[in-house]
């Protein structure tokens, strides 16, 4: 049959991304404690370039490639792998991907030690040339607790907290990757207080004094984690967006910040 992708195209322009967007698979992704975790991925987009001389990509081929790799758990040397083929199989010179996931993090409660799943919403990024290492980017997205210095300074009694999100993106090689798991750590290590999904009295008590006793405005928050990354000596880049839902205001709290590291 006529292949009408393999026809030239005279108009003169290279394409510098082309592909798929949003399309949903099951995959596997990489587990700290265990060999991975089953996860239902949207793949945000996956993309070559194309040479200014063909009409257009395969893009049965970019499918094709993503079942392939369903059923190998996902982390940097996967994506890399799978780029790798991507620039074989469809002649590129340039591969892209970006996979989000909903990934479930095991939580104890601080004194009842009742265990639950907190979900973190992630998605890695890769970028690929051809003879040249891969760039891979993890972000996720992880709910923290917050409590406002100023309110509890001025008050009588109490102070004011909110749940707060925080998001990092963070770039590293292959031999100095981070887990899903240790990152969240880190990341609720500069919160007032973690989150938990599983909470009983006991619990309630210790998280809500916990917080009194470490209140942090978001800038607080931004700052300690930005410290906390700069002593990951190995990361390439990161960036931190930390927003605090305000309980006595009808508007959020933003802070934010990126560092290249070489």
């Amino acid at each position: 049959m006529k292949d009408v992708q393999n026809m030239g195209d005279t108009r003169g322009i290279a394409i510098q991304r082309v592909g798929i967007s949003k399309a949903w698979l099951p995959f596997l992704v990489a587990a700290e404690k265990r060999d991975s975790q089953n996860v239902t991925a949207l793949i945000e987009r996956f993309t070559v370039d194309l040479p200014m001389e063909y009409k257009g990509t395969h893009m049965s081929r970019f499918i094709e490639i993503l079942h392939e790799y369903a059923n190998k758990p996902l982390n940097f040397s996967a994506v890399d792998e799978l780029l790798t083929e991507a620039l074989d199989k469809l002649a590129a010179k340039s591969a892209h991907i970006a996979i989000s996931f909903k990934y479930f993090v095991a939580k104890e409660a601080p004194v009842s030690a009742k265990e639950s799943l907190l979900d973190i919403d992630c998605t890695f990024i890769g970028d690929k040339r051809e003879n040249m290492p891969l760039e891979f980017t993890m972000e996720i997205s992880v709910p923290v607790t917050s409590l406002c210095p100023c309110s509890k300074e001025i008050s009588k009694y109490g102070a004011h907290n909110q749940r707060s999100t925080v998001k990092a993106a963070v770039k590293f090689s292959q031999e100095n990757e981070l887990t899903i798991e240790k990152l969240t750590t880190i990341i609720e290590g500069q919160a007032s207080s973690s989150v938990y999904p599983i909470l009983k009295r006991e619990d309630e008590k210790y998280v809500t004094e916990t917080a009194y006793e470490n209140p942090k405005f978001v800038e607080d928050i931004l700052r300690d984690l930005v410290l906390a990354l700069r002593s990951l000596e190995k990361i390439d880049y990161f960036s931190i967006e930390c927003e605090n839902f305000e309980s006595i205001h009808n508007h959020n709290a933003y802070a934010a910040h990126q560092e290249y590291r070489n």
